[in-house]
């Protein structure tokens, strides 16, 4: 194809909206968080698309009249350039099932797909690898165990009270905290609140989630907060990670969850980790969620109290060691920012 041309687009331009035209074609939206965006254009007419945020690859499209043209390759070649130049060397592609041999021709491995999205990764990323290291590095045994998942965004009486029901009906409890660094509260204080917060629980032990646990990489819609047509999708391909991969290097039969009455997208994850695990043979036990004066305690309640209330009100929604924190020096830059922010995380 003589005069196809590979650009890449300002988003704060005009040329957006020609992106999300051509994508609208192929039933794909320009997602929020996107950071890239580079299309093929062949007399000046867009036939192909790709879009990255981080490390992920995501809204690929090319027309189908001039499929097999190389024009996948070139575009992923050309994002990916960006990406190693920003010192990114794991990459990792949303798309449609329909799309996996393209992508595998270009040297991507299956991760895990859907039937509504495929997930692939390249480069240096090795699913089975990294979450055998992270086993290894947690120090665990292999008995079998319970798994929690929690972004404690910051840690609540609520998250204490699910651990404690896993700790006592289980002989270890593995708690998984979202790395992803999108949240108010940073990842390392999150870690560590929890860590302080769950020291008494000899069985207990908390670790960072890494990347194929609520990631962008495995179910973005938790950090957009998207409610759209995707979430269903998402949702399953994050709880089929977990139990393809994650529940058996670390010998998990279990995984607890508490019931969600606030929040349709964490609601969503629950009833798909329900349809989900029990397929690769672990149990989902749905614990009614802890409540103070008939109302469920959540991390975001507590951000409300900090936002618009003041810390005295939080004594009974969090554990001594949050409070500490939270009238701490060490958390003001957090207070303000949270004072600031009207976001859900």
């Amino acid at each position: 194809m003589n005069n196809l041309l590979i650009e890449r687009i300002n988003l704060n331009s005009p040329q957006k909206k020609e992106v999300e035209e051509f994508l609208f074609k192929f039933d794909l939206l320009l997602d929020k968080d996107v950071e890239n965006t580079i299309v093929a254009r062949n007399n000046n007419r867009i036939v192909g698309t790709c879009s990255s945020s981080g490390s992920i690859l995501k809204c690929f499209a090319v027309d189908s009249e001039i499929q097999g043209e190389g024009i996948s390759s070139k575009l992923i070649t050309e994002i990916s350039n960006i990406l190693f130049d920003r010192g990114i060397y794991e990459t990792f592609i949303y798309t449609k099932p329909k799309n996996k041999r393209i992508f595998e021709g270009l040297g991507y491995k299956s991760v895990h797909e859907t039937s509504e999205v495929l997930l692939l990764e390249g480069g240096m990323a090795n699913v089975k690898s990294y979450v055998n290291n992270m086993f290894v590095k947690s120090g665990l045994d292999n008995r079998k165990k319970s798994g929690i998942v929690m972004n404690c965004n910051p840690f609540t009486e609520g998250h204490r009270y699910l651990i404690e029901r896993a700790a006592s009906e289980s002989e270890q409890v593995v708690v998984f905290i979202v790395e992803e660094n999108r949240s108010l509260f940073p990842f390392k204080t999150r870690l560590e609140l929890v860590e302080k917060g769950v020291a008494d629980l000899k069985n207990v032990c908390v670790i960072p989630g890494g990347k194929y646990i609520i990631s962008s990489a495995t179910f973005p819609s938790y950090f957009l907060r998207q409610e759209d047509e995707r979430l269903m999708a998402y949702t399953k391909l994050d709880a089929g990670i977990f139990g393809k991969y994650i529940a058996p290097a670390f010998n998990i039969e279990k995984r607890y969850v508490g019931t969600e009455p606030y929040c349709r997208v964490t609601g969503q994850y629950n009833s798909a980790l329900m349809e989900v695990l029990p397929q690769y043979g672990v149990e989902v036990k749905l614990i009614e969620r802890f409540q103070r004066e008939g109302r469920a305690i959540s991390a975001s309640e507590v951000r409300n109290i900090i936002r618009n209330g003041t810390l005295e009100e939080l004594k009974d929604l969090v554990p001594e060691t949050t409070y500490d924190f939270l009238i701490s020096k060490e958390a003001e830059e957090i207070i303000e920012k949270i004072k600031r922010s009207d976001t859900p995380h």
